[in-house]
C-alpha cells in the first residue's frame, strides 16, 4: 500500500510536539481527508480541494522528519485557505498563497515548536516563501540535520568538503569542486565531464577509494 490514512492520534508521531492540537483543528474545521504517503521523488506534499460530495484532501511523505512533516503540511494547509478565501481566481502560489502560508509560519514558530536553527531559516520564508521546497535551500538543508533515517555514509553535496569523492545511487563517481552561484560543479572521474549539483543532493562518500 502506497498511501495509509491516519486517525488523529496517529498523526500525533509525525508531528512536533505542541504542534498536534493547533493541526487538527484545522484538519476539523475545515474538513480535511489526510494521508500519509510513501517517498515520492517529485513532491513532499499535496493539495486537492474538494469537489462535489467530497472534502479536501492533503497528502504528505510519510518519510519526512517531524519537523519537515509539519512545515510541508502548512505549505498544503495555505493552499486550502488560499482556496477557501478565492477559489481557483488566483495563482497557486500567488501573492495570495504567499500571505496565507507566511502567517501560518509565524503563528507555528511563535508557539516555540521549532529548534532555534530551524526558526532562525524559517524567517526567510515567513517573510517571502518559496513556492516548492528547493526553493529554499538554505532551510533544506538545516532540516536534513534532524533525519533519523539517513543512510550511514550518506551525505548531501553542501555537507561534503570541496575535493570529496562520492558516488551516486547508479555507480558514478565524481570529485566535489567548488560553488557556482546556488549548485556545485562536480567533476566525474570516469569521464573528466563536469556536472551540477544541488547543495541538497544525497550522495555515498568514498572514503580510500572505497
Amino acid at each position: 500500500m502506497g498511501v495509509t490514512e491516519h486517525p488523529m492520534q496517529a498523526l500525533a508521531a509525525f508531528l512536533p510536539e505542541n504542534s498536534f492540537e493547533p493541526v487538527v483543528q484545522y484538519i476539523h474545521q475545515y474538513k480535511v481527508h489526510l494521508t500519509v504517503t510513501r517517498k515520492r521523488k517529485s513532491v513532499l506534499g499535496d493539495f486537492r480541494h474538494a469537489a462535489q460530495n467530497s472534502n479536501h484532501r492533503i497528502s504528505i511523505n510519510g518519510n519526512l522528519n517531524i519537523y519537515e512533516f509539519l512545515i510541508t503540511l502548512l505549505h498544503e494547509l495555505a493552499h486550502l485557505l488560499t482556496f477557501e478565501q478565492f477559489g481557483n481566481r488566483v495563482d497557486a502560489h500567488g501573492k495570495e498563497w504567499k500571505l496565507h502560508y507566511s502567517r501560518l509560519l509565524f503563528d507555528f514558530v511563535h508557539r516555540g515548536i521549532f529548534p532555534p536553527d530551524i526558526e532562525m531559516a524559517l524567517q526567510k520564508s515567513i517573510n517571502n516563501p518559496a513556492a516548492t521546497a528547493n526553493g529554499e535551500t538554505e532551510l533544506l538543508l538545516v532540516l536534513r540535520k534532524y533525519d533519523t533515517r539517513k543512510k550511514e555514509d550518506h551525505f548531501t553535496v553542501a555537507e561534503l568538503p570541496e575535493g570529496a569523492v562520492f558516488a551516486l545511487e547508479d555507480g558514478r563517481v565524481f570529485k566535489k569542486g567548488v560553488k557556482r552561484r546556488k549548485r556545485f560543479e562536480c567533476i566525474e572521474l570516469e569521464t573528466g565531464h563536469k556536472y551540477s549539483f544541488s547543495p541538497l543532493s544525497e550522495v555515498r562518500m568514498i572514503v580510500n577509494g572505497e
